[in-house]
């Protein structure tokens, strides 16, 4: 299949291309020239199906034969070694816990497929070294690591803001070694981000090392996170044992989450509407409430995941969904302070006995502002609470424990690079590796 760039549709790619280098040569992200329908036959029989067998069905169907077959279920098989449970919330809401792997975020699955197809190509490419280069608030920067951790052919270096994490978030890097390296910036979260992007439209960077994303931006991370909302469909299936009018509720900060509801909906999916949550860094609601998407500068949240001002899947939804009005046919939004995200973790605790990260809790409040009658509604927990612990305690008024896959980081040593701000700074370092 052919991939085209968002921004120039002749600009094109195959997958090993799309995947190998992340952003198109023109910026723009890579999407398939169509989306293959799935046979209905196969959305009667997902409840009967493990978390695997409905994951690899969807990847090996959405890649049309472009990747092995026996690879995939391998890939497939070794990312997908825990659990993604249902919560039944009663009233039909229902909360996904998609935060059951290494670094206890969503970002886990697709960090892990894509590594390992990444491995796939490294052997198959002549033992060229592939370099994964992203600048991280925190969450995004342990799935990554965990997920690339240890894999022969693959340099994981991850930028991020000087005194700008918790310990715990740097620790899930930081502490690892080997083929990852953290990178602390002497600035902030965009200059970091601003020094990734300069390396990725460097011509001379790029002819001298093989350099990709492991963000949403690159197709091998999004085409994962279409997985569990086919899974979710068929948990609802055995849950009612009816097929449900099934609405998703999703957290948004580069709306990678809500790209991948849609490219599976596109698949034949019956998601009848998605909901998007945004906390104050309200830009894609506010589009689809306005019709006109205004990037801005980022305010820092206590959903700080979520934070983004200009979400690069964006033009993913347009080439995908058309218009402002055909976004809306299928989608509303919903924002939310800081505050009203306190009240939210501090509310579902005290009356339903379920503790919520604040990213999670955005989507949960939004599924309760949005869900209609007759609806059966899903909202995406993805990330455990105890990666907010301070936030949820002070929530809830109660101590938050951290779990052991957690607590294990703070066993290793630190492996920390300081640079200044600035590209220069950076290309130095990655030159001199």
């Amino acid at each position: 299949m052919i991939y085209h760039s968002t921004s120039n549709h002749s600009v094109t790619a195959t997958i090993s291309e799309a995947i190998l280098h992340g952003y198109a040569p023109d910026g723009g992200q890579y999407l398939p020239e169509k989306i293959p329908t799935l046979p209905r036959a196969f959305m009667r029989n997902l409840s009967g199906m493990t978390l695997q067998e409905v994951s690899y069905a969807i990847a090996n169907y959405a890649l049309q034969g472009d990747i092995d077959a026996q690879v995939l279920h391998d890939v497939v098989n070794e990312t997908l070694n825990f659990p993604i449970p249902l919560i039944d919330m009663g009233e039909g809401r229902h909360v996904l816990e998609l935060f059951h792997g290494p670094s206890m975020s969503f970002k886990d699955i697709g960090a892990r497929f894509m590594a390992r197809l990444l491995a796939h190509y490294y052997a198959s490419k002549g033992g060229r070294e592939i370099n994964v280069l992203i600048a991280t608030s925190g969450h995004s920067g342990g799935a990554i690591a965990n997920g690339f951790y240890g894999i022969e052919g693959i340099n994981v270096y991850i930028l991020y803001p000087q005194d700008q994490l918790s310990s715990l978030q740097r620790a899930q890097f930081a502490t690892l070694g080997k083929n990852i390296t953290a990178i602390e910036v002497n600035g902030t979260l965009g200059d970091c981000k601003n020094m990734v992007y300069e390396a990725f439209n460097d011509p001379d960077l790029s002819k001298r090392m093989l350099l990709t994303s492991a963000k949403s931006v690159n197709i091998a991370r999004l085409l994962p996170q279409m997985f569990y909302y086919f899974w979710a469909y068929g948990q609802l299936q055995k849950l009612h044992g009816t097929t449900p009018e099934m609405v998703v509720a999703a957290p948004c900060g580069n709306l990678g989450n809500l790209t991948a509801g849609v490219m599976a909906r596109q698949m034949g999916l019956p998601i009848k509407r998605l909901i998007a949550a945004d906390n104050k860094n309200d830009v894609f609601t506010t589009y689809l409430r306005t019709g006109k998407f205004v990037p801005r500068a980022t305010e820092p949240s206590l959903a700080i995941a979520m934070d983004c001002g200009n979400p690069r899947n964006f033009p993913r939804l347009q080439r995908l969904l058309g218009d402002h009005a055909a976004m809306c046919q299928i989608m509303e939004g919903f924002a939310y302070s800081d505050e009203r995200i306190i009240s939210t973790i501090a509310s579902t605790w005290h009356r339903e006995q379920y503790l919520l990260n604040p990213h999670s809790a955005t989507a949960y409040q939004a599924l309760l502002d949005g869900l209609r009658p007759g609806e059966t509604g899903v909202a995406l927990a993805t990330s455990h609470p105890a990666k907010a612990q301070l936030t949820v305690e002070s929530a809830i008024g109660a101590t938050v424990d951290t779990p052991e896959a957690l607590m294990r980081f703070f066993n290793g040593f630190g492996h920390i690079t300081t640079i200044n701000s600035g590209y220069t700074s950076l290309k130095k370092f990655l030159l001199s590796r």
